[in-house]
């Protein structure tokens, strides 16, 4: 398992660390501090994100998600989204079905 070092956890930037990969999905954890930009492009899969902690608001094509502790949020595939108004530091998992990438790069 991938975890994030203790400096990229108090990095002023976001991180992402993989934790688990098999062909139908993926899951990993994305960590954002307060006021950091989100750079995320639209990917290929499906994704879903699980908030452990923190506060902000997911915008997206399909319209805007308060990103609060306990909320599951679902993007489709090929939508534009990213994170916004940052207020607290954000811990989400994230889950890709299927795995990251996998589409992007021709796969199943």
């Amino acid at each position: 398992m991938q975890e994030l070092s203790t400096a990229d956890a108090s990095s002023d930037r976001a991180t992402y660390a993989e934790m688990l990969r098999v062909p139908a999905m993926s899951v990993g954890r994305y960590r954002i501090p307060a006021g950091a930009d989100d750079p995320q492009e639209p990917h290929a899969e499906d994704e879903v994100y699980v908030v452990l902690a923190g506060r902000g608001i997911l915008r997206a094509e399909s319209g805007d998600a308060l990103a609060v502790p306990g909320a599951s949020l679902f993007v489709p595939a090929g939508e534009e989204h990213r994170f916004v108004e940052i207020d607290e530091d954000l811990d989400v998992i994230v889950v890709f079905a299927p795995a990251e990438y996998t589409l992007a790069e021709g796969g199943s």
